[in-house]
């Protein structure tokens, strides 16, 4: 084996996660009633999801600030929780432990309760 080996196996397993991400937020997308090809598309995905948690599109200004982007991103996750009938702490699992949160969203029987914020 040589050196480049764990590079490349690195970059893989990288990819591999990525996809299973995208994958996620494709079957989220669906849920809620919008096309799943969007998570694929970056800054559309963003807008899908505002316009899937009720939050305005202007919003995705603050998305692009740092510090302030995170705080939006846990309001976000709190608010597309709410959205699928799950309460703040689901939304801070979301945010907090989004692997373990985002596929039970993505694949449980939650269904989508329409626009939180709205």
């Amino acid at each position: 084996m040589g050196d480049g080996d764990g590079t490349v196996l690195g970059i893989l397993v990288w990819l591999a996660i990525g996809a299973f991400y995208f994958y996620v937020l494709w079957k989220i997308f669906e849920k809620a009633g919008k096309p799943g090809w969007a998570a694929l598309i970056p800054i559309y995905n963003a807008i899908v999801l505002l316009d899937i948690v009720g939050r305005p599109p202007w919003w995705l200004i603050l998305l692009l600030i740092p510090v302030v982007d995170v705080v939006i991103s846990i309001i976000l996750l709190t608010d597309l929780s709410k959205s699928f009938g799950r309460d703040v702490l689901y939304g801070l699992g979301l945010a907090f432990l989004g692997f373990i949160f985002g596929p039970m969203l993505a694949f449980g029987g939650d269904t989508y309760q329409g626009p939180s914020a709205a």
